[in-house]
């Protein structure tokens, strides 16, 4: 649809009616409305009535192709059918049992099935729980307690992840967070490996760093392979345990992910979204010697002190039973690939869009991610500038947060797309040819209205 007759804001207030009262409603239970930050849009978010494959709908019945994908969680699509029958299956057996059962040895056997560095598996409720507790078994193994991350890198809403994300890039912490615990967290620029050397070489108390292996949101500020290669040599030579952050990029850069793709092995893995096939669920995984520090048999063998570690939906029997059909689809058919393949042609066709329009915008990104790059100061960059990690990461921020991203993906809405707030996505094995051609007009519609509202 043509969006010359009014303003983007004007038409998705028009769309989104019923939305609009939900979202009013929803502040009177909610803070701001809402129940996780990035749903925070402006006028207000739309609500979600059901979905299904490539697509969802709203509560005003406005259809759109997804492009947040259960935040990562979706490689195989809304509602993949094998998936939902084996909760249909599973949910009668009942859906906790507060005891051990078969089905988180399955789940396990899985997870060690397509990660060879996984020699024993702890589950949790969540990916910031899993990389809280690879911070206190890192702590406990070393017996150092400085944990290296990288500026812009995401771990999970926790204490000692919460800063040098979005804000707080000085290592400075959050309302909220500690500052002694945040003076116990080293943030390293995530295009400084001779920074972090340095580091390395300086001092002796450093028991872990942790990445998102390819990068800051998927990708969005880049992590170059050659890096990690260096990063494990260099964590190695100076005794410092390498935690891969795999929650986004475990079994979707490949089956085994990141770290089976790149072939480096890590200490440590935290796991979450694929991993449970759409429903709640996290792991951490890694060396043996490690992760008994979580068993009181082994710990009382070795002289050393168990950490306790609950969890009341730890390996939860229906997250389990999603977990299991859902790797076992990623182990035996090419969804990774597919997921991946369809991202590099809407990036493609996407950046040809900008070129048709005279813009010096760049959609880049790789395995099944796409990020739009908006260059505020129009810049002569290049997507492989952007690729390759020669542009900083304060630009590449700066620019997500602009009132021009957010008008973006106001008017990809009103086309029927959905995309994630900075700006960008990701793709899934299901997304296929009408997918590609709808986003690619509704792209180039809402360029369009952009430039003739003054946007652009």
């Amino acid at each position: 649809m043509s969006m010359t007759a009014s303003s983007i804001l004007d038409e998705y207030v028009r769309r989104t009616v019923r939305s609009r009262q939900l979202a009013e409603e929803a502040r009177t239970c909610f803070p701001s409305g809402i129940t996780h930050d990035a749903r925070y849009f402006r006028p207000h978010p739309f609500y979600v009535e059901r979905a299904s494959g490539s697509r969802k709908w709203d509560v005003d019945g406005n259809e759109y192709v997804d492009y947040v994908g259960g935040h990562g969680a979706l490689l195989l699509g809304h509602a993949h059918p094998e998936v939902s029958e084996a909760v249909r299956q599973q949910v009668p057996l009942g859906t906790h049992y507060g005891a051990c059962h078969e089905l988180e040895l399955g789940w396990a056997k899985s997870i060690q099935r397509l990660l060879p560095s996984a020699e024993l598996v702890r589950f949790t409720s969540s990916g910031t729980e899993a990389t809280m507790l690879a911070f206190r078994l890192a702590r406990a193994f070393s017996g150092k307690q400085k944990i290296v991350r990288f500026t812009t890198h995401f771990h999970g809403w926790q204490d000692h992840a919460a800063f040098g994300v979005a804000s707080h890039h000085d290592g400075t912490p959050t309302p909220g967070v500690l500052p002694e615990l945040a003076e116990n967290v080293l943030l390293c620029p995530p295009d400084d490996l001779q920074k972090l050397a340095d580091l390395f070489a300086q001092r002796n108390d450093i028991a872990a760093i942790i990445m998102e292996p390819t990068g800051a949101t998927w990708g969005q500020i880049p992590l170059l392979p050659q890096v990690l290669t260096e990063l494990r040599e260099l964590s190695s030579r100076h005794g410092v345990l390498l935690i891969f952050d795999e929650v986004v990029t475990g079994f979707r850069c490949s089956p085994g992910g990141a770290q089976g793709l790149f072939g480096i092995t890590p200490d440590l893995t935290t796991l979450a979204k694929i991993l449970a096939g759409g429903f709640p669920g996290g792991a951490i995984v890694g060396r043996r010697d490690i992760m008994e520090l979580l068993d009181p048999d082994a710990c009382q063998s070795s002289g050393r002190e168990k950490i306790p570690h609950q969890g009341t939906f730890n390996a939860n029997p229906v997250s389990a039973t999603a977990g299991i059909t859902a790797l076992g689809i990623v182990a035996e058919s090419d969804a990774c690939h597919r997921a991946s393949q369809y991202a590099a042609q809407l990036r493609d066709a996407l950046n040809r869009v900008i070129g048709s329009e005279g813009l010096d915008w760049s959609v880049y990104g790789t395995f099944s991610g796409f990020h739009i790059f908006m260059n505020p100061d129009h810049e002569a960059i290049t997507v492989a500038d952007l690729d390759e990690g020669r542009v900083n990461f304060r630009k590449i921020k700066a620019a997500s947060g602009s009132p021009a991203a957010a008008n973006l993906r106001l008017g990809l809405l009103v086309q029927g797309v959905d995309i994630s707030g900075w700006p960008g996505g990701i793709t899934s094995a299901v997304h296929g040819d009408d997918d590609l051609q709808r986003t690619v007009a509704a792209f180039e519609e809402t360029i369009r209205a952009m430039k003739q509202s003054g946007d652009l």
